[in-house]
């Protein structure tokens, strides 16, 4: 089936998280015809992912149905399609079940995890990017701390009860910040023959300090609030080996290597582009980047291909410092906007403006009453920090429903310590096409099985959120 829109441009958006939705949403009042692809049918607000893997939240909180969100945009439909390839000579993009022609193309697939050549770790550190994945690593979690509690063996236990996280980045640091509350409140009376206080988590970071993105004091002050939750900070160490029942570290100072007996590895080390920009890299002849990233011209479209935009995690943007747009939520939506306003500014015969990345700021949360991060020139920490924070969020969830809800869940577990979401659900074997892992726009291969045997599911992507 071929589906052809030729009454008035057809712009075709592929990805419905930050940057596709916002550019779907910005063109409502234009003269066009819009179609958005995604293999899932529902925008996942991904920053607060942690909070799902840890209990804190339910998926229905942060994800919201994509034709629920636009369905009073009389010039937009959702396709549920994954793209196959894209001809950008005959202006088609191919899905598994039809042919679709655009006038203008939106590429906004996001990223997805990078193991730095070493995919065999996938199986065994799962990172977090998809609903589901956040409920297999919080099936993961849970289930460690009840396989410790029927555990007789001391040194058993202790491995069970060890927690690996590889990467000091906002990730990292919100997982570890969360298992530590978790172990140290909320199961604290759950057990009979454990201590669930016991729990081990061990933060793996290769550079100086957690969250070095950012200027000090601001890195120091978050491995002194980590180290205050009990959690084990390892900087200037490097993970060399993973295996079902420990990690092996390297010292980047000492060159030591140290064994960590663990049954529990959570990645948050580092993501690449998603493979669908090979595939639009190769069909407008142009060179990715070492992550995999599309090169764009200023006004984010691709070099001989003025009606092609490629944004969010997907394009590599550079700025007039020479730095590169960084891979975070207001980033992207702020790319959506652009090639949107780009679209608006072509059908009115005006001529495009070059895309300029405002930094309203970022921030990353290490636990209760715990935060840092930059606005500006100011550096905020502590309570303030964490305050802003919530707020941020909140105003940034798509829905009023979902702010609703949140702002409830988030208010039960800061006067209880009670994470309401705690359930145990076995994952189910996924099968994944070979054209899914090559396009993987929205998803990771599939992940085998577990430690335990229990089959893992797909991983998916999309940017980070911070002011």
């Amino acid at each position: 089936m071929t589906i052809d829109s030729k009454q008035r441009p057809h712009v075709v958006v592929i990805g419905g998280g930050f940057a596709g939705l916002q550019a779907v949403r910005d063109l409502r009042k234009a003269d066009v015809s819009v179609t958005l692809l995604d293999r899932r049918n529902f925008h996942l607000f991904q920053p607060l992912l942690y909070q799902v893997a840890t209990g804190e939240l339910s998926p229905a909180n942060i994800a919201t149905p994509l034709r629920g969100i636009l369905r009073k945009q009389a010039n937009a439909r959702v396709l549920l399609e994954e793209v196959t390839s894209i001809s950008l000579a005959d202006q088609l993009v191919r899905t598994t079940d039809s042919s679709i022609r655009f006038d203008y193309l939106v590429v906004a697939t996001g990223a997805i995890h990078h193991y730095f050549g070493r995919e065999e770790w996938r199986s065994l550190a799962p990172g977090l990017k998809t609903i589901e994945n956040a409920t297999e690593i919080r099936r993961q979690i849970l289930a460690a701390f009840e396989a410790a509690e029927r555990c007789n063996d001391p040194d058993e236990v202790h491995e069970m009860l060890t927690f690996v996280i590889v990467g000091g980045g906002p990730t990292g640091c919100e997982l570890a910040g969360a298992l530590a509350e978790i172990s140290r409140h909320t199961l604290q009376n759950d057990f009979r023959s454990i201590q669930p206080a016991d729990a081990k988590i061990v933060l793996v970071e290769s550079g100086d300090a957690p969250l070095d993105v950012y200027p000090e004091p601001l890195p120091s002050r978050a491995a002194d609030d980590l180290r205050r939750l009990g959690v084990e900070v390892r900087s200037q160490c490097r993970v060399v080996e993973i295996e079902p029942t420990h990690v092996m570290v390297r010292n980047k100072v000492t060159e030591e290597v140290t064994r960590l007996n663990t049954r529990t590895v959570l990645w948050a080390a580092g993501v690449k582009a998603s493979p669908l920009g090979g595939i639009l890299c190769e069909a407008a002849k142009v060179e990715p980047d070492r992550g995999g990233r599309v090169p764009v011209k200023e006004d984010l479209s691709l070099p001989q291909h003025a009606n092609v935009f490629v944004c969010g995690d997907l394009a590599k943007v550079e700025m007039k410092d020479g730095k590169e747009v960084p891979g975070l939520a207001p980033a992207a939506m702020q790319m959506g906007a652009h090639a949107a306003a780009c679209i608006h500014a072509d059908l009115r015969s005006k001529e495009r403006r070059p895309f300029r990345y405002r930094d309203k700021g970022s921030l990353a949360v290490i636990g209760r009453f715990s935060a840092v991060g930059q606005i500006g020139r100011y550096k905020a920490k502590g309570f303030v920090a964490w305050f802003i924070w919530l707020f941020i969020h909140l105003m940034y969830i798509t829905m009023f429903r979902n702010r609703l809800l949140v702002l409830m869940q988030w208010g039960w577990t800061f006067f209880t310590h009670d994470r309401s979401a705690r359930l145990i659900t076995d994952g189910a074997n996924v099968e994944i096409s070979t054209m899914e892992q090559a396009t993987g726009w929205n998803e990771d291969p599939a992940m085998p099985t577990n430690r335990n045997g229990a089959a893992r599911t797909p991983v998916a992507s999309d940017s980070d959120l911070n002011v």
